[in-house]
């Protein structure tokens, strides 16, 4: 079955830089479009960026110039670069199939002032 696991989320203070990764498994990722969404406490899930199977890409303008997002198909991993974080960063990470219902279980990051 479809699988997707986060890792990389951490505590960083302000302007710190961190690096996200989500592994996945149980499809043949180098033909789906990949995105990176986020939660914050008592907001609602929004989009975060997506990289498309031929490595098309868009962000969300509160992330553009911040953020970058990558792919391996061979090691069938996602990649979040996130640099000059900021306190409204805070959120969970989470990677999703695009289009689909498949969701990873999420990496909290945490930026401080």
């Amino acid at each position: 079955q479809v699988r997707l696991v986060e890792s990389g989320g951490a505590a960083v203070p302000a302007g710190g830089s961190l690096n996200l990764s989500c592994e996945a498994s149980g499809f043949y990722f180098p033909n789906w479009g990949m995105d990176w969404y986020r939660q914050a406490p008592e907001k609602e899930r929004e989009f975060v960026s997506v990289i498309d199977s031929r490595g098309g890409i868009t962000y969300s303008p509160s992330v553009k110039g911040r953020f970058t997002i990558s792919r391996d198909d061979v090691k069938r991993t996602l990649y979040l670069h996130m640099s000059s974080l900021k306190t409204e960063d805070t959120a969970v990470y989470y990677c999703h199939v695009s289009g689909t219902d498949y969701w990873g279980q999420g990496t909290q990051v945490t930026v401080s002032p």
